[in-house]
């Protein structure tokens, strides 16, 4: 990614974006009338999606608690973090450790606007308006110098936003994990997951949709072998990489998805 590329400050109300997509799929209200639509004509293909974003959310939820709960992790690097919601990844391992740091990056500027009027109360977390894929800007930028020691293990995630990225050798997801996990301490761990399909006719709606939807901000729906290789080098935990609604679920009643034309894969691995 070009270093000197700068991010827009301006929310354009008239483009969707992924992040407000997802807001209005968890039932938030930072979203506009061109994210709605999109959603609704992503659902005539995909009808599963609401239930998948919301079983995604919770996913979240359970890995963050997992990792500072039984893990002991207390610093969070959340790559993409999207709209702030309820039960955030700082609420979500402070209330398990007090202690917990977390930086959120993503690059939509509504985001930075509404997560840095929620965190501003909270010195130990903090938001960065950077691509994903520009590593050396979020890992040297102040703030997380300020809350990450990458002397010690760090839990890094990308949840659910791989597939906004297209492959490239150096830009890509797997580019991007290599680079931020061979500077990450040993017994670091990565959450990975993103939206799969087997259907190669779904795959191609999806991903020709988005990208026109969003005027290029997107990558690509991917296969399950595409999220397995992001894990290479790492023991992945169990129970696997796996639908996201299946892993480590909190009761055996705990919401599925109710079809699969697409899913979220993929689960947590520990670095060597």
């Amino acid at each position: 990614m070009q270093a000197d590329k700068r991010l827009s400050t301006e929310i354009d109300a008239n483009v969707p974006t992924a992040a407000r997509m997802y807001d209005y799929y968890l039932g938030g209200k930072d979203n506009y009338a061109a994210d709605r639509e999109a959603v609704g004509e992503l659902d005539k293909v995909v009808p599963s999606t609401r239930r998948l974003a919301l079983n995604n959310r919770r996913f979240l939820q359970r890995v963050v608690r997992t990792l500072a709960q039984d893990y002991g992790i207390r610093q969070f690097l959340d790559h993409g973090s999207g709209l702030p919601t309820q039960d955030n990844v700082h609420q979500v391992a402070q209330r398990v450790a007090p202690d917990s740091r977390v930086v959120y990056v993503d690059n939509d500027p509504m985001v930075l606007v509404h997560g840095r009027a929620l965190l501003d109360q909270n010195d130990r977390t903090a938001v960065i308006h950077a691509d994903m894929r520009a590593t050396e800007e979020i890992l040297s930028h102040p703030d997380t110098r300020r809350l990450i020691d990458f002397s010690q293990p760090v839990a890094v995630l990308f949840n659910s936003v791989f597939h906004c990225i297209p492959d490239s050798d150096t830009d890509g997801p797997k580019a991007v994990v290599r680079r931020v996990t061979e500077r990450l301490a040993p017994g670091s761990y990565a959450v990975m997951c993103q939206l799969v399909s087997e259907d190669a006719e779904v795959r191609k709606f999806v991903t020709d949709f988005m990208g026109q939807a969003t005027r290029g901000n997107w990558g690509r729906v991917r296969e399950p072998k595409d999220v397995e290789a992001l894990f290479e080098g790492m023991d992945v935990l169990e129970p696997g990489l796996v639908e996201v609604s299946t892993w480590r679920p909190d009761s055996e009643v705990a919401p599925r998805q109710l079809t699969d034309e697409w899913i979220e894969f993929g689960g947590l691995g520990r670095l060597r």
